[in-house]
């Protein structure tokens, strides 16, 4: 096999970025371009997309240039590519790497390009992965990670408020960290998040769910009015209600150990397991299990099987904040 070598900027040949997280796939796109500018200041990016390729288009980029230089061809959306565009990115491999070429491929996830995937990795391609991040835990951390890149210091509880204000788009979540780094000093806490996202995070469900498992049933009617009036629906108040009740569940059933060895078992952050650990002490398992009852029938109620989606949600608060506290009474 023809040996792949590292052009000066150190950049490889062959570049596979792998993973459907499109902040992190354009990380990697872009760090890998700055690296090739390096040693090539003039670099030509040539940019294919798999919807819009046209047979013998990956070719005819790649044929030497005229005048010479340093190219870059990146390929987007490989998962989605049809047979021309595998079928030429097959042919370029096999032809072995170019001098002054390099080819960076994008692949989201799925089946589809597995032969151009194997041809990549089988020629010794710079793999640079963009893993999925879907749940509160892979939000935790890549906020947290976002800091640590800046040099910043956060602490677990802003982490937390920041991923529950503006958790749902990992691209809003990116912006807020850079945004509290760019404009704040000091340690990160959650008096600095708030400032900047209170109104966010008071809207939330985890605020009317947090007050709820505390069993303070006027704050958690308070604030589930305070997020209606901003338009947050019921459903995901429902589901994050359920969630909450859920973990209680899953860190009571594991006993002692530490933080993190709990999380891992269990699925959850470290500070999740803390913070289930600190409410844990207001409830038995009786009235955990009245409230996951209380909280199936509201989630049926919101999803169109009751008139007032917004009364259901009343009801489960003071179901779940009465439970709260026959289990501190008992």
């Amino acid at each position: 096999m023809t040996e792949v070598v590292a052009v000066a900027s150190g950049v490889p040949p062959y570049v596979l970025v792998s993973g459907p997280e499109g902040v992190l796939a354009e990380r990697a796109l872009a760090a890998t371009l700055d690296d090739l500018r390096v040693a090539h200041p003039d670099l030509e990016v040539i940019t294919l997309h798999a919807g819009a390729y046209e047979a013998g288009q990956l070719g005819l980029h790649a044929s030497p240039s005229l005048f010479g230089g340093a190219k870059c061809i990146v390929v987007h959306d490989l998962d989605e590519a049809p047979d021309d565009l595998q079928t030429d990115l097959l042919n370029l491999l096999a032809g072995g790497p170019e001098p002054d070429l390099t080819l960076v491929v994008l692949h989201k996830s799925g089946q589809r390009g597995k032969k151009v995937l194997d041809g990549l990795r089988g020629a010794r391609a710079r793999v640079l992965d963009a893993p999925a991040i879907k749940t509160d835990r892979d939000k935790t951390e890549f906020a947290t990670a976002e800091f640590r890149r800046a040099r910043r210091k956060a602490t677990g509880e802003a982490v937390h408020a920041l991923v529950e204000a503006v958790g749902k788009d990992v691209r809003e979540l990116a912006a807020a960290c850079r945004q509290l780094v760019e404009d704040t000093t000091g340690v990160i806490d959650e008096k600095v998040v708030l400032t900047y996202h209170g109104g966010k995070v008071e809207a939330t469900g985890f605020r009317v769910a947090d007050a709820a498992m505390a069993g303070d049933a006027a704050e958690a009617l308070r604030l589930l009015r305070h997020a209606i009036g901003v338009g947050v629906d019921p459903v995901p108040i429902v589901a994050v209600l359920a969630q909450q009740v859920r973990q209680l569940v899953k860190v009571g059933s594991a006993g002692r150990g530490r933080s993190a060895d709990v999380a891992r078992d269990v699925g959850m952050a470290p500070w999740q397991v803390d913070k289930a650990r600190r409410t844990l002490s207001g409830w038995s398992a009786d009235g955990l299990a009245t409230s996951l009852q209380a909280i199936a029938a509201a989630d049926a109620e919101v999803k169109g099987g009751g008139r007032d989606p917004v009364y259901a949600v009343e009801h489960v608060l003071l179901v779940i904040t009465g439970q709260h506290e026959r289990g501190r009474d008992a």
